[in-house]
């Protein structure tokens, strides 16, 4: 059973009688349950399915960074065939926090990039909670440059919090490393495809993000900064998140109806993580109706395409 998140403890509390039921059914060969677990069954259902539909912002968070949802290596297993990591920006080192690859998408040769948060202790700590270092975003500039050489579509599946932070990544270059990422990404004439699938922060995310057609899954965010970051720099108040991620407007909602992105992805009822497979199948979906729309577009359409794209953005906000 996965994690419940605070607002979801009413549906916690209904899944563990139909629990109990179950524990007791197992004991007792002689009770009769089958009703009743139907009938509270059916509670949760419509229980998540209204509690789902009125999410707000500070939620949508919360759901975004949900343990259970799935992640980058589940993308890989579950969409592609053939998947061939490439380790290294053949300057400093290898970051395990983004993953580059060479891979299959329904038999199309593709390049893959992606940030990993890891699902437990050890490998959070060995993917750095999905936060890069400079080598890694110069890990995906070479992965676009081979992309680039062979004509291979770029897949790009989004879930930072942020680039990594500490000294030793501004003793390296931070910025340098992701402005060049940014601009690597808008010079691809070949097709780029991004999904954001949990968090997208900050220029750790749009330095993987600029491509010809974004996507974000609906429970996803897609913002600046962080709204804890946010509410310590104008409240300097940690309770203040909540009022900072409804300013920031970081929903998939918010950022279809201002241009930002281009569609959203539907999830499953009750969040990514409760049927992982079916979010991932439905993200499957969408990468290949990209592709397909792209296709037909010729290497200096399709980098036209990307860069007025990122152009147009803001531009009828002011009328």
């Amino acid at each position: 059973m996965h994690a419940y998140l605070d607002f979801e403890r009413p549906i916690a509390e209904l899944e563990g009688k139909i629990v109990e039921l179950r524990q007791l059914a197992a004991a007792d060969a002689t009770m009769q349950i089958d009703a009743e677990v139907v009938r509270l069954q059916q509670r949760v259902d419509q229980l998540v399915k209204d509690t789902y539909a009125k999410l707000t912002p500070w939620q949508k968070v919360q759901v975004a960074r949900h343990p259970s949802r799935p992640h980058f290596f589940d993308y890989a297993k579950h969409l592609f065939d053939d998947f061939t990591p490439l380790a290294g920006d053949r300057a400093f080192g290898e970051d395990a926090a983004i993953i580059t690859a060479v891979a299959r998408f329904r038999g199309q040769a593709v390049a893959v990039v992606g940030q990993e948060k890891g699902n437990d202790t050890k490998t959070r700590l060995k993917h750095n909670f999905g936060m890069a270092m400079p080598e890694g975003y110069r890990k995906v500039q070479r992965v676009f440059r081979l992309a680039d050489r062979f004509g291979l579509p770029v897949i790009s599946l989004v879930d930072t919090a942020g680039a990594f932070s500490g000294v030793a990544a501004e003793e390296r270059g931070q910025a340098e490393a992701i402005a060049r990422t940014i601009e690597a990404c808008l010079n691809l004439r070949v097709p780029m495809i991004a999904t954001i699938i949990g968090e997208g922060g900050s220029g750790g995310a749009i330095a993987i993000a600029s491509a010809n057609k974004v996507y974000m899954l609906e429970n996803s965010v897609y913002s600046v900064i962080s709204p804890e970051g946010c509410a310590s720099i104008l409240w300097r108040r940690a309770d203040k998140a909540q009022d900072a991620a409804a300013a920031l407007r970081i929903t998939a909602q918010d950022l279809t109806s201002l241009g930002i992105v281009d569609g959203i992805v539907p999830e499953p009822m009750g969040g990514a993580h409760r049927a992982p497979e079916e979010a991932m199948g439905a993200v499957g979906e969408q990468i290949a109706r990209a592709l397909a729309e792209l296709s037909h577009l010729s290497p200096d359409e399709v980098r036209r395409q990307r860069r007025e794209k990122f152009l147009a953005i803001g531009r009828d906000l002011g009328k």
